[in-house]
């Protein structure tokens, strides 16, 4: 004999019936309130309780922590592609309701190529779109300003990865922050990936990589060479595992050209 359902499970078929998709992701929004409010300090945890992979699936949240704490109660704007869910319209947004509560004063805007408006709530609000849509992207840093942290968990294509930073990098606030996950996908023929050849400027990780050089163009001894914006505004690199946080200001050292006094004969 089948077992009758217990009460949780008709309480959650009874309200599947009732609610609207949108009532029902506003009541777990609300039901993860209250533990949310007590661990508000501690991304891990609020990852946890509002089903973020970015502690599950990936450990990303310990590097989070570290770069963005000095900005948790900052009136930051929060810019992250790929809302989570896939076509689904009601899935995702678990990511963008754990930025939220750990950025008390922040706006925080998701991107998708689906609709996901059903998870526009205070101080969330969706666009959708393509990432590699530039008109589409500069149309929303006109709407929102230059974000203080762009994100991208999007399609994790290599192509798309470089495409979105070439055009939103030069968008971000100065002294801003800009994130690229999953990275490895850089080595994944599906999503335009080469493990072969580690020095293709086609993949992901291989165009961060050279970005580095920049940091010291100052540095080259070529006369002519022509500083690109990335050279000009890169300040500092940070790779974890599948995971790289990029600053931005004004990369204007002085040049050194005086040998360490150490290597001196």
């Amino acid at each position: 004999m089948p077992q009758k359902p217990d009460a949780v499970e008709r309480l959650k078929s009874r309200l599947k019936r009732t609610l609207s998709p949108r009532q029902r992701a506003s009541l777990r929004s609300w039901l993860a309130g209250p533990l949310a409010f007590l661990y508000r300090n501690n991304l891990r945890r609020l990852a946890q309780i509002h089903g973020s992979d970015k502690w599950s699936e990936h450990w990303y949240c310990k590097h989070y922590e570290q770069h963005f704490a000095a900005l948790r109660r900052k009136r930051i704007t929060l810019l992250e592609i790929g809302v989570g869910g896939n076509e689904d319209s009601h899935g995702g947004g678990a990511s963008l309701r754990m930025w939220r509560k750990y950025f008390s004063q922040g706006r925080i805007y998701g991107v998708d190529l689906y609709d996901k408006s059903v998870h526009n709530e205070r101080r969330i609000h969706t666009f959708q779109g393509d990432q590699t849509d530039v008109l589409f992207l500069r149309g929303i840093v006109d709407q929102i300003g230059r974000p203080d942290i762009i994100i991208d968990d999007g399609s994790h294509v290599n192509a798309h990865v470089i495409k979105s930073f070439q055009v939103l990098f030069p968008l971000l606030a100065e002294q801003g922050i800009y994130v690229v996950e999953d990275m490895q996908t850089s080595y994944w023929p599906d999503y335009g990936g080469n493990s072969n050849d580690l020095n293709s400027r086609d993949t992901s990780m291989s165009f961060l990589k050279a970005l580095t050089d920049g940091m010291n163009h100052i540095e080259y001894a070529r006369p002519d060479y022509m500083p690109s914006y990335f050279d000009q505004h890169i300040v500092a690199m940070h790779f974890y595992h599948n995971l790289v946080f990029i600053y931005k200001g004004h990369n204007d050292e002085q040049q050194h050209r005086e040998v360490p006094h150490q290597a001196r004969a």
